[in-house]
């Protein structure tokens, strides 16, 4: 099952410890990570208990683990200083820390080593993408300007052709902006980022909803904010903990999804939305609304910026889950007054952002190819949706809330953090739970895509992995 053979160039022991080691040093197994039971990899690997004990004793050797008496090997922490026998201590109290792990779903990405499709990946699957669109997006740009884009740099604001193509997309959500109060960005990440940097200053508290995506988490965490974690549930945030914490922590931002919400797939109603406002009123705070996977939503859903009219809202969204994860084209719309704090902001991450890209989107836009890729996708991932349900319940999942969207938030019954390290080694990536909380703990939740996860060979090998 680990596909390690008898009688090449290293034994069992060393094919196991460089199995393990790779992994460790890819991220795809974090700091703090549990190493399987001596017991289990044996079974797993189909190798003796001796061979696991020698192959983990040279990871020790290594500093890539450490052992915990009673408890088994973990992953050490390498930017951590040298372990030093001291009397053990409790933990000082503080805000939570940034969940180091973030980046292990992502370089899974980039480092699957399979074709299979990944369950737990965060965009559609490329064959669902439309690369003509694209190209002819690109070649008319370039023909239009003689090139002369690709040899200077961007508007700091973002090219104004794109910013008015903005402005008219968002008045179809309900969103008035001017093209003025619209500053591009290289991706959502990015625009989420430049208001981070914007607003906030080391220390100040920040609401975020949890579960919610933990590279947010560990972005917030980094600048230096203290986060407060807002229970997410089938009706959106828990608002009277919103309330509770605005009261006690006066934080600056709250950065919520409102719509197709990762990973619950959930929607703010228009109560709750306008509740929401009314507490940010109240307690003096903005709130950053992420619409990054908005392009897969219904347009009737209310968004808050839309609701507010950009006065204590911003609304931060992009192109890349849409039309492809390598056109990383995004922006936020704000409120006048904060415009040339969020300008001079990107110029000192990024001077401009790419302009060919930028017209290349408006061309789409103008032309009226995103609106038709996007019918398309719906239509697509409504039917890929159905089987996918079907095939989780059928094998013993329960969906947390209703199944909408991209993502399914489901309930396995089992610990997804050692059930993705399993199908790992089989080359399925998943999203187990403890990725979306701010603070690790284990988790029987799991993310599923459902554009990824309408496969029964995925299903059939989750449920060998549950042992089923």
């Amino acid at each position: 099952m680990g596909g390690f053979t008898r009688g090449g160039g290293s034994t069992l022991t060393e094919q196991l410890a460089e199995h393990y080691a790779q992994r460790i040093r890819q991220r795809l197994l974090a700091p703090g990570t549990r190493l399987p039971s001596v017991r289990d990899a044996a079974r797993r690997h189909g190798i003796s208990p001796h061979t696991v004990v020698a192959a983990y004793d040279q990871l020790l050797a290594q500093g890539l683990v450490e052992a915990r008496r009673q408890r088994g090997f973990f992953v050490r922490d390498r930017r951590a200083p040298e372990p030093r026998p001291a009397p053990a201590r409790v933990a000082p109290a503080g805000p939570p820390l940034p969940p180091v792990d973030a980046t292990a779903l992502i370089r899974g990405m980039f480092h699957s080593g399979t074709d299979q499709p990944a369950p737990g990946l965060g965009t559609l699957p490329l064959d669902w993408l439309d690369p003509a669109l694209l190209s002819t997006a690109l070649r008319r740009v370039l023909g239009q300007n003689e090139g002369a884009l690709a040899l200077q740099y961007g508007q700091p604001a973002g090219d104004m052709r794109l910013r008015q193509a903005l402005a008219l997309r968002l008045g179809g959500l309900g969103l008035q902006a001017s093209a003025e109060q619209i500053v591009t960005a290289t991706g959502a990440t990015h625009a989420l980022d430049i208001v981070s940097r914007a607003l906030l200053a080391p220390g100040d508290a920040v609401l975020v909803d949890e579960p919610g995506w933990a590279v947010e988490f560990a972005r917030l965490s980094q600048l230096g904010m203290r986060l407060l974690p807002v229970p997410r549930g089938a009706d959106g945030p828990d608002l009277a903990v919103l309330e509770t914490l605005a009261r006690e922590h006066r934080p600056r931002l709250y950065v919520t999804i409102s719509v197709l919400h990762n990973p619950t797939g959930n929607s703010l109603t228009p109560a709750g939305a306008y509740q929401l406002l009314r507490l940010a009123e109240q307690h003096d705070f903005r709130v950053v609304e992420d619409d990054t996977y908005g392009e897969l939503a219904p347009a009737h859903l209310p968004r808050l910026a839309a609701l507010d009219g950009l006065q204590r809202t911003l609304y931060v969204s992009g192109f890349s889950k849409i039309l492809t994860p390598g056109w990383r084209v995004g922006y936020v719309a704000a409120p006048p007054s904060l415009i040339e704090r969020l300008i001079d902001v990107k110029l000192l991450s990024t001077l401009t952002t790419p302009a060919i890209l930028e017209q290349a989107l408006a061309y789409c836009l103008e032309q009226g190819s995103l609106r038709r890729h996007v019918e398309r996708v719906h239509a697509r991932l409504d039917g890929a949706r159905q089987r996918a349900v079907q095939l989780a319940l059928d094998h013993g999942c329960r969906f947390v809330t209703p199944p909408q969207g991209l993502f399914g938030w489901v309930d396995t019954g089992v610990d997804t953090e050692v059930l993705a390290q399993r199908l790992h080694d089989q080359g399925w990536l998943l999203a187990p739970g403890h990725l979306f909380h701010a603070r690790r703990r284990p988790s029987t939740l799991m993310r599923i895509n459902f554009a990824t996860s309408q496969h029964a060979r995925f299903w059939q090998a989750f449920d060998r992995a549950c042992g089923r």
